[in-house]
């Protein structure tokens, strides 16, 4: 039985990918360059992209469960592909931008719900994950100004998320394929806790050892800042979210702990996690 994890360089498809390994699964994963490095080298590595559906027969025979990340280019050949291949279970790295109010204006959701859809109609097998905000996207939001100048320049600091740890978001996925009883579920991930912007800063700097400056902007300021790091759109959808959640706690979830029987993670532990990136 073999189990294919797409986007396994990414930050949540490397932990499915690893631990579906450490359950002794047979993995096979896909990457657009084979070549460049990074996947697993106890695991099949087969060259594929999800725009280009002649990629994909050889990436799938054989299969009879996937992993796949939301792409709305090519989710027709995808599904056309894995049918034909024989597969029975997909689980999808969707997002919870598509139970959210609003969800039909928000292009987030938007394109998320095309390739839910597409899924939905396959007559697969299915497993929708999804999260709210990702831990790893501060990252990308204050990863260069405080490697920079130790700074982190927001116009709504008391504004509160709940931030998920991606090792979370892999353990469910692991649990959805190799456990039964996860067809045809959706399953919503919050973070265990709800944090200010101000407090998750104050966790990096506890887990570099040094403390960072926050410095309180407008959000014109922060949309320019933000824009040399993140796709307008996304811009859009933050700004949103952190005016809508300035003083107001996030909805947090313990879904990890009830699929997979063990708690979901800390920011602190996300943080010491990944302290290189940002020192």
């Amino acid at each position: 039985m073999v189990m294919v994890v797409f986007g396994a360089r990414g930050s949540v498809g490397r932990h499915v990918a690893a631990g579906l390994l450490a359950a002794g699964e047979r993995v096979r994963v896909t990457s657009r360059d084979p070549g460049k490095g990074g996947l697993p080298d106890s695991a099949e590595v087969v060259a594929a992209d999800l725009e280009l559906p002649e990629t994909l027969p050889a990436a799938l025979e054989g299969a009879t469960k996937v992993f796949v990340y939301a792409k709305p280019d090519g989710v027709e050949g995808f599904v056309e592909a894995a049918r034909s291949a024989g597969v029975r279970q997909v689980v999808l790295l969707s997002s919870a931008a598509i139970v959210m109010e609003g969800s039909e204006r928000n292009p987030i959701a938007v394109q998320h719900r095309i390739v839910e859809t597409a899924v939905e109609g396959s007559g697969l097998d299915w497993t929708f994950i999804r999260p709210g905000m990702f831990a790893t996207n501060t990252r990308w939001w204050w990863q260069a100004t405080i490697r920079g100048g130790g700074v982190v320049r927001l116009p709504y600091p008391e504004s509160e998320t709940a931030p998920i740890h991606e090792k979370d978001l892999a353990a469910l996925t692991v649990t959805a394929l190799t456990e039964p009883g996860h067809e045809r579920q959706a399953y919503t991930v919050y973070g265990v806790e709800s944090l200010t912007l101000r407090r998750q800063v104050e966790h990096i700097g506890e887990a570099i050892g040094r403390p960072i400056d926050i410095e309180v902007v407008s959000e014109a300021q922060a949309r320019e800042e933000m824009a040399r790091t993140v796709p307008a759109v996304g811009v859009e959808v933050i700004m949103k979210q952190w005016a809508a959640r300035d003083g107001i706690p996030a909805p947090t979830s313990n879904v990890v702990e009830k699929v997979t029987g063990h708690p979901g993670h800390t920011f602190a532990e996300w943080a010491a996690d990944h302290a290189d990136d940002f020192r």
